[in-house]
């Protein structure tokens, strides 16, 4: 096998960087065997952590056009690779580091990083041969089998591994096109009136800074709020592999409508957040949110819940969601007072508490309408709600 490449180093490592086929990878890129561990049990426990999360990635790359990975990194050893340096000249200038990896057949290659993408790429080979010339890029670089070798490859493993870090909730909403949800809440975020400049804070997590005194919720919790409306969209619980490939442009715009239509319909009849929304300044949200706790709809532990709670009672009781919201405003939702005290707002020392979305979503139920709830379903909020107080 000889394949081109650009010649580089960083610390005390040389790497290599080129592109494999998707067969070349299928055919030489092996699993991590005693590479990195002498003892057979250390080394399998490295195996077990593949986890069936690479059945996400041959979904992806059997399901989306746009597919693309970032590097995986390749540690080669055995046989005699070679490295053959081509002089280049351009214009004024000369480049060394461009060239050709020279392999006999003989060298085990192994994933240092990327161990996942192997073994999904190797999986959609399988369901699609087709797919055989699809190219990735690779950085190789050299192991030795020795002690001094494996402690080395292991250090790089471990930083690699360890130091990856998952693309975070405020990234997927920003940049995802094949979430429909983040879509979706990016829409909502530009044109829905209640969505609107301050009133949405773009925090990397759901709570609300305390010194924000403008915003009506999080852009986090906004996207949690749209998930669960696009798991009732589709009449379905579990929705995580209908957000892994963009669904058709017809329902996109229909999941749209759907959660424009929910949210301009919870400004206008929710007479909380209508008030709010006549409100300007940076301090708009000061009468809702404040130090004696406010109203549960400007809390995001509180606003999700009652999403869930609203979904649930239209499938119970067949009421549509403006009708849900008129009645809604019967309910008491202020958090200094029972049942939310204790349970969403500690009146001792003025804070919130930790989100029990099921209790939350239960108690709104049934101050809405107690008969709803099964008995079995009472019986386990009121122990719920009891253990809070306790």
């Amino acid at each position: 096998m000889k394949i081109p490449a650009i010649r580089g180093y960083i610390g005390n490592w040389i790497y290599y960087i080129s592109v494999l086929s998707f067969e070349d990878i299928s055919i030489y890129v092996k699993p991590v065997n005693q590479e990195l561990h002498q003892t057979t049990a250390l080394s399998d426990m490295i195996q077990r952590s593949i986890t069936d999360n690479y059945k996400k990635i041959t979904s992806y790359i059997l399901s989306q056009e746009e597919r693309f990975f970032n590097s995986l990194v390749l540690a080669v050893y055995d046989g005699d690779p070679q490295w053959v340096e081509v002089e280049l000249d351009y214009g004024d200038e000369e480049f060394f580091n461009i060239g050709f990896l020279d392999f006999n057949g003989d060298e085990k290659i192994f994933p240092i990083d990327g161990q996942h993408r192997v073994e999904g790429i190797k999986a959609a080979l399988k369901e699609k041969p087709e797919l055989c010339e699809e190219k990735v890029p690779v950085i190789f670089i050299g192991h030795r089998n020795t002690i001094e070798g494996m402690r080395k490859s292991r250090r790089l493993f471990s930083t690699l591994n360890r130091y990856a870090t998952p693309v975070s909730m405020r990234d997927i909403i920003a940049l995802d096109e094949d979430d429909i949800v983040a879509i979706v809440t990016r829409e909502l975020v530009e044109e829905c009136e209640l969505f609107k400049g301050d009133r949405i804070v773009y925090t990397a997590n759901k709570p609300i800074p305390e010194k924000n005194k403008a915003a009506f919720t999080s852009i986090v919790n906004l996207y949690k709020c749209n998930d669960e409306l696009y798991k009732c969209f589709i009449g379905k619980q579990s929705i995580a592999k209908y957000k892994r490939a963009r669904r058709s442009e017809e329902e996109i715009n229909q999941f749209s409508e759907f959660c424009f239509n929910y949210w301009n319909g919870f400004a206008s009849h929710i007479e909380v957040v209508s008030e709010y929304l006549k409100e300007s300044g940076n301090k708009q949200a000061i009468k809702w949110r404040n130090r004696d706790g406010g109203n549960l709809l400007f809390r995001p532990i509180g606003l999700l819940p009652f999403t869930m709670a609203v979904i649930e009672i239209k499938a119970r009781s067949g009421m549509d969601f403006l009708h849900i919201f008129k009645n809604m405003n019967a309910l008491g939702l202020i958090l200094r007072e029972n049942p939310w005290r204790q349970v969403l707002w500690n009146d001792i020392e003025q804070k919130m508490l930790t989100a029990d979305n099921k209790l939350v979503k239960s108690l709104l139920i049934y101050l809405f309408n107690r008969d709803l709830l099964n008995e079995n379903e009472i019986k386990i909020m009121k122990k719920s709600y009891a253990a809070k107080l306790s």
